[in-house]
């Protein structure tokens, strides 16, 4: 495969075009549940069908997405994510009525799957062994980066030039992507398959180290976005009205649930290219990844409980803000620890389980973040429950560490004992 560029500037640009890309769909988070009738649609509750129904649909395509990229170029995947993106978002524009509407958000979470296994392929094969952490935290911190300005752009123009032109606006920026990947993937990598952006495989069995890790890093993945994309973001404004009611008086202004929701939760993607670079930079470093996640584990476990708290609403937005600080963290190093696995194997078809596990996870997270909510109690069973899985898991992955420690300090040993 021809390398073309530095590799660090073709990850760079592959986050950048799924921003680009992201712009439309982050949109309408905010826009939809104020401007639904914009779109042609009857009723509220088909808001929430059409917000959802994209991550539904990312279940049964990302197999399909994944076999597809094994017959294919990462060039041609990511041109077929922009394309797919770019239709949907100017579809916003172009066309009414929730039957069309569901059309479109389904072809969005075919696009995203495109997307997001092409991305971690990209990162996987063309992030350097010692600086992979550096390169996951600057992937993730960049193409959230369109989730910021979407929601921000969105809800400044919507209202004064409409959501239709704002769709074709973003859904015409979407196309920029195009050279910009027919510029970065130029040369020998168009005629290329994604299955061949590995080192030399090696099969999974081969290492009891791969095998835990494989096992352990899905676990996580899929309780990571559970609690994060899942369950903190569904029931952030929910708990926030069940604490201080439907309107928040901070520094004498008066703030509605959902605007207070929004904010915090736009928080973390302006911090997301900086912390996530540097936690990257860090679990590069002589210690590895492990003891960073470890301890990013118990401290997260540590706050993430304190949401279901009802203290003063200062030190409440603070605990919040260190819970998303924790959800930066810990994706970058386990999407990085999940880097690492990819390179002993077949990339594509891990990376594929990989993002189908976290998809369900994000799925599911709702769905079991509301239905615990309703007991008595169940924000402190929820939050506290999520604390105690971060705990869990930083327990599990202490065993892990120091087994495979111990097992590197035998093997050394026996080395220095045979000479």
């Amino acid at each position: 495969m021809g390398k073309t560029n530095h590799p660090s500037k073709v990850i760079n640009d592959v986050a950048i075009v799924t921003a680009l890309s992201l712009l439309g769909d982050s949109m309408l988070y905010v826009a939809l549940p104020l401007y639904w009738e914009q779109a042609g649609l009857d009723s509220i509750w088909q808001v929430g069908i059409l917000l959802s129904i994209n991550r539904f649909i990312r279940l049964p395509a990302n197999p399909f997405v994944g076999w597809i990229y094994k017959r294919i170029s990462l060039k041609t995947g990511l041109l077929t994510a922009i394309i797919i993106g770019s239709i949907t978002t100017l579809g916003y524009g172009l066309f009414n009525g929730f039957a069309a509407w569901i059309i479109l958000r389904s072809l969005w979470g075919i696009a995203w799957s495109f997307f997001r296994i092409g991305g971690l392929t990209s990162v996987a094969y063309y992030a350097e062994e010692s600086h992979r952490g550096k390169a996951m935290g600057t992937y993730n911190g960049l193409y959230r980066l369109g989730s910021l300005f979407g929601m921000l752009l969105g809800g400044i123009f919507i209202p004064v030039i409409g959501l239709d032109a704002v769709s074709i606006i973003f859904g015409l920026s979407t196309l920029a992507g195009i050279p910009i990947i027919l510029y970065t993937l130029k040369g020998n990598e168009a005629g290329s398959k994604t299955e061949h952006t590995t080192d030399k495989p090696k099969t999974y069995s081969a290492s009891r180290f791969v095998k835990n890790r494989i096992l352990f890093i899905c676990t996580t993945g899929f309780f990571i976005t559970m609690l994060f994309q899942g369950v903190l973001t569904s029931t952030l404004s929910s708990v926030i009205e069940y604490h201080y009611g439907e309107f928040i008086s901070l520094f004498h202004i008066v703030l509605s649930v959902a605007l207070l929701s929004g904010i915090l939760q736009s928080i973390r993607w302006v911090w997301e290219p900086f912390l996530g670079r540097t936690v990257g930079i860090l679990s590069d470093g002589p210690k590895g990844r492990l003891p960073f996640f470890i301890l990013s584990l118990f401290l997260t476990g540590l706050v993430f409980g304190m949401i279901s708290f009802d203290g003063t609403i200062g030190l409440w937005i603070i605990t919040t803000l260190l819970v998303m600080a924790g959800a930066t963290v810990l994706t970058t190093l386990t999407d990085a620890i999940a880097m690492d696995i990819s390179r002993s194997g077949n990339t594509v078809s891990f990376l594929t389980l990989y993002t189908i596990i976290q998809d369900i996870g994000a799925a599911a997270g709702p769905f079991i973040g509301y239905m615990i909510i309703e007991l008595k109690s169940g924000y402190a069973y929820l939050y506290w429950g999520g604390s105690g899985l971060f705990f869990l898991l930083a327990f599990l992955w202490l065993i892990i560490h120091l087994s495979e420690k111990k097992q590197q300090l035998g093997r050394v040993k026996n080395e220095f004992n045979y000479h």
